[in-house]
């Protein structure tokens, strides 16, 4: 099935979830080999509970500072290369006679920013889906003003997304939370589809006391009158709150942060327990005697090409990924 980037097409997929009950989750990329396994874990989820219309959304941010994953795509840095990349591929994965062409596929444009981000806002935003439009560095009243510009020149051809409010990086100790109020004058007057409203969640999150505020998200999404509501900072919320969140209002949630982190966890136990074939037998021991290894693992196989390629690391993060894709799935849609 061809990418779905047509407004109707989207709010069709986006009212189908909500009818369904469903949380619609938004999978952040910066790599073939997670994009691949965002679409491989969806066929199979799919396959398993016979859905045929199977909704998948991939997004991707360009120049946002905390994660710049349109620049991470290509190893030239440059977000003009890692956006087309990205497309193409997913564009080719898409395709007929891939086994991911039956898929719903969106594309999400993720934390675009008013300013950086210009160079890409000049782009025909009819090739996506969706983009959360950021302006969000700015005042509430400069925010309102930038976004309601930006909605009305394209919201014909895209669905939008708005923040009114700064959802924070794990090093920021700002707990200002967004009020009923502001949520509801920033929705009124700006037009946006979506909201990102700050619900104490925060990305990549680490420090203790972080805590995601449902009942705020209740109060929020009874004054706006629907369910409009999308979580960032998902690896903020308890594992046990993440089947509840369609009662909150809250219609997508971005996740990214969890992927990579218990991904690379996996992959590290796996290089650990076959250090031997990775790096040989010679250079483990040299490694065991300065401390870096510990006694559980063995000098006693040689260098092997199944273990010291790009393609053994690459494959164990796409399996790991896939299975926790699935678990979001099996958690969001049932």
């Amino acid at each position: 099935m061809p990418l779905i980037t047509e407004r109707k097409q989207v709010e069709a997929i986006y009212e189908s979830a909500a009818v369904r009950g469903w949380v619609l989750p938004a999978f952040n990329t910066e790599n073939l080999t997670t994009t691949e396994a965002i679409l491989a874990a969806a066929t199979e989820y799919a396959a398993g509970r016979g859905l045929s219309d199977m909704p998948v959304i991939i997004g991707i941010t360009n120049n946002y500072p905390s994660r710049p994953q349109a620049r991470k795509y290509s190893h030239g840095a440059r977000w003009e290369l890692g956006m087309r990349l990205f497309l193409k591929e997913l564009e080719i994965l898409t395709s007929p006679g891939s086994p991911y062409a039956a898929l719903q596929v969106m594309i999400h444009l993720d934390h675009i920013l008013w300013d950086v981000d210009a160079g890409l806002l000049e782009w025909d935003m009819g090739q996506f889906s969706s983009i959360m439009f950021d302006a969000s560095t700015l005042s509430l009243e400069e925010n309102i003003a930038k976004t309601a510009a930006f909605v009305e020149k394209h919201q014909r051809h895209i669905l939008i997304e708005g923040a009114c409010d700064v959802i924070r990086p794990a090093s920021d100790n700002d707990t200002g939370l967004t009020t009923p109020e502001d949520a509801h004058a920033y929705l009124s007057k700006t037009g946006v589809d979506i909201i990102v409203a700050n619900l104490g969640t925060e990305h990549r999150a680490s420090r203790a006391g972080v805590r995601y505020h449902a009942s705020l998200a209740r109060e929020i999404s009874r004054r706006l009158g629907r369910g409009c509501l999308c979580l960032h900072g998902a690896s903020s919320v308890p594992p046990e709150h993440l089947g509840t969140l369609f009662n909150d209002g809250i219609r997508r949630i971005n996740i990214w942060t969890a992927l990579e982190r218990e991904s690379a966890a996996v992959l590290l136990q796996s290089m650990l327990k076959h250090a031997s074939s990775i790096v040989g037998a010679d250079k483990t021991r040299q490694l065991l005697e300065k401390g870096w290894l510990g006694p559980l693992v063995k000098a006693e196989n040689e260098a092997s090409v199944d273990y010291c390629t790009t393609a053994y690391r690459q494959e164990i993060v796409f399996k790991a990924m896939k299975e926790m894709v699935k678990k979001y799935y099996r958690i969001f849609y049932g």
